[in-house]
């Protein structure tokens, strides 16, 4: 299945059904006056956020919704039939935005939350409706109420506890593999990852948490180079941020400096976020080389480093507890 984040689609809810103009009429029965029913009520649009989703593709295909107009009303004072509702399913994480993609309409960021965004228009009245002491034969019926139409913006925000960031071929997609059971694309070349990739970590029957993996940022991100910052927006929600740094590389402050500009440029929120920094590939460095370039790291960021191979698991069983347990406090504090 094929990952996409954007869908812009137009929605209409149903217009109300309309009143009719009917009397009466049996046999000797004389003067049985007005019984035109009411239209019935036109359908709704509503959203509603469901786990089994993932991906916004289907929306590339199917981009027109609209719901059915209420039935109309008939003699012997029937209402018509209301229309059915049409339900858009979309994954937990949607936010819903204005045509403008600015205004923020609903953030669907719970299973099962739902969202009315176009009210099917409410039916017409019929004659009967309109009978008085003065009026006795109205010749009167209104027609339905118009539904709602808009065109909206669909975006989504993967929920995770977790997010990877780093430069290309740092080794988050080996990360996820070796931490999850999540199998995404690994290669020795760099974007092998060209959109974002959820892993399930399960410590033990108890505790889990949700990593993401997104494509690789590069200088210039924030202004559209390589693959963008547009992918950023799945990270920020995560309760703690993982900056994964190729440890084989002689630069590795400068490069970890790159990364925190690229995030303080997109969002500062997001670059405020607890930011666990891990040196990967350390089965490649010998004992004094992974003690100096901790040292760099740590002297330059002001935090501690964690060291990692993904290769040979080491330093793997201490980062994932780590992050279970900063979760957890996350959690705890949110609750609170």
């Amino acid at each position: 299945m094929k990952f996409l984040d954007q869908a812009k689609i137009y929605v209409r809810s149903g217009d109300g059904g309309d009143g009719v103009i009917a009397f009466r009429r049996e046999k000797y029965i004389e003067f049985g006056g007005p019984d035109g029913g009411n239209g019935g009520r036109g359908g709704d649009i509503i959203f509603r956020a469901v786990p089994a989703l993932n991906t916004l593709i289907d929306f590339r295909y199917t981009q027109h919704f609209r719901a059915r107009k209420g039935g109309n009303g008939a003699g012997s004072d029937r209402t018509g039939a209301a229309a059915q509702d049409v339900v858009i399913n979309v994954p937990v994480g949607t936010q819903i935005f204005d045509e403008d993609r600015e205004t923020l309409i609903a953030d669907l960021d719970s299973d099962g939350k739902e969202i009315l965004l176009c009210r099917g228009g409410d039916g017409g009245h019929g004659n009967a409706h309109f009978k008085s002491s003065t009026n006795r034969s109205p010749r009167r019926a209104d027609t339905g109420f118009p539904g709602e139409e808009r065109w909206v913006w669909l975006r989504l925000k993967l929920i995770a506890d977790v997010g990877l960031v780093g430069l290309p071929n740092a080794g988050k997609s080996t990360l996820l593999s070796v931490a999850s059971r999540a199998r995404p694309k690994i290669a020795d070349y760099p974007f092998t990852t060209l959109h974002p990739q959820l892993g399930v970590v399960r410590l033990n029957n108890t505790e889990e948490f949700v990593i993401a993996d997104i494509p690789g940022l590069i200088e210039g991100a924030s202004e559209g180079a390589g693959l963008g910052d547009r992918f950023l927006g799945h990270v920020e929600r995560c309760a703690t941020l993982i900056h994964l740094i190729d440890g084989t590389e002689s630069q590795i402050v400068k490069h970890w400096r790159l990364i925190r500009n690229e995030l303080e440029a997109y969002d500062p929120g997001l670059a405020s976020k607890p930011e666990v920094i891990v040196l990967n590939k350390c089965d490649a460095l010998t004992p004094t080389q992974k003690t100096a370039k901790k040292r760099a790291l740590a002297k330059a960021s002001g935090a501690d480093v964690m060291l990692l191979s993904g290769v040979t698991h080491e330093g793997l069983p201490e980062l994932l507890r780590f992050l279970q347990d900063r979760v957890t406090s996350s959690k705890k504090a949110q609750s609170a």
